[in-house]
C-alpha cells in the first residue's frame, strides 16, 4: 500500500511490519514524538525519525492495514492543527488515541562549548561575521535533536541560524576526535569520536553525549533543545 496523506506525507510499505513516512510537510522529530505519544504506541517496535522520513515499524504484521489508518488519521490532524495556526487538542485522543493536546516539555541540554574551532575563522569571514559573532549566533540558534545516524551517538540538531549555513567541506578529514563541535548546513553535530568528518569545526566540549558504559549510552534524545554555551580556555 502506497498512499499520499495530508501535508504532502507519503505511507510508503517498508517489509512485512514497517511503513515509512515521507514527510516534507512535518518535521521528522515532532511526527515521531507524536507517534510516540499515541496511545497505541505500545504496539510499535519502533520509531525512526530520519532527515524526512520517520520509519514506524509494528510489532506484528497483521496490524499493519490497522496501523496505516492510524498513521493516516494523526497525520491529518497535524495538517489540521498548523492550518489553525496550532495546537487544536484539549488532550483528549479524538477517539483514535491521538493525544492531541500538548505533549510534555521536551528536556533542555546545556552543552558548554570552547569556541576555537579550526574552521571558526574561515565560517565567519564566509558569513560575513566577525568571530564573536558568530559564536554570538551559535549559541543564540534553537538547537533541536532531530535525529541519529552516520555511527553510534551521531545526533544531528536542527536549527543552526542562517548566516552560519555552509556546505559540508570539500576534503573530509580522515578522523574526528570526540567532543568537536562542527557545523554544515543547517545543523550542528558533536562528534561522538573515531570517525571522520567533513563538518566545519567550530569548537569542542568535554562534554560526553556517548558513553557505551552509560545506561542509555546516549545522553541526548529525539525532541530534546540544546543549548550551546560559550566557555573560556
Amino acid at each position: 500500500m502506497t498512499g499520499a496523506g495530508a501535508g504532502g506525507a507519503r505511507l510508503r510499505r517498508a517489509g512485512d511490519r514497517g511503513w515509512l513516512i515521507e514527510c516534507p510537510g512535518h518535521r521528522p522529530a515532532e511526527l515521531a514524538l507524536a507517534i510516540r505519544a499515541a496511545s497505541w504506541s505500545a504496539e510499535l517496535r519502533e520509531v525512526v525519525p530520519a532527515a524526512t522520513t520517520v520509519l514506524v515499524v509494528a510489532e506484528h504484521a497483521a496490524a499493519m492495514e490497522r496501523l496505516a489508518g492510524r498513521l493516516t488519521r494523526l497525520l491529518d490532524a497535524a495538517a489540521a492543527a498548523v492550518g489553525d495556526g496550532g495546537d487544536r487538542g484539549d488532550g483528549g485522543d479524538g477517539g483514535d488515541g491521538v493525544r492531541s493536546g500538548p505533549r510534555a516539555a521536551a528536556r533542555t541540554v546545556v552543552i558548554p562549548v570552547r569556541y576555537d574551532g579550526a574552521d571558526l575563522d574561515a565560517v565567519a569571514a564566509r558569513a560575513g561575521l566577525t568571530r564573536a559573532e558568530a559564536v554570538r549566533r551559535h549559541t543564540a540558534g534553537r538547537h533541536t535533536v532531530a535525529f541519529f545516524g552516520f555511527a553510534p551517538g551521531f545526533a544531528y540538531l536542527d536549527g543552526l541560524p542562517e548566516p552560519l549555513r555552509l556546505p559540508r567541506l570539500d576534503s573530509p578529514r580522515a578522523r574526528v576526535p570526540a567532543g568537536v563541535v562542527a557545523i554544515a548546513g543547517n545543523q550542528t553535530v558533536v562528534y561522538p569520536g573515531g570517525t571522520p568528518g567533513g563538518w566545519h569545526q567550530i569548537g569542542v566540549t568535554t562534554t560526553r553525549l556517548w558513553d557505551v558504559d552509560a545506561t542509555p549510552p546516549n545522553r541526548l534524545a529525539i525532541g530534546d533543545r540544546v543549548v550551546f554555551e560559550a566557555v573560556g580556555p
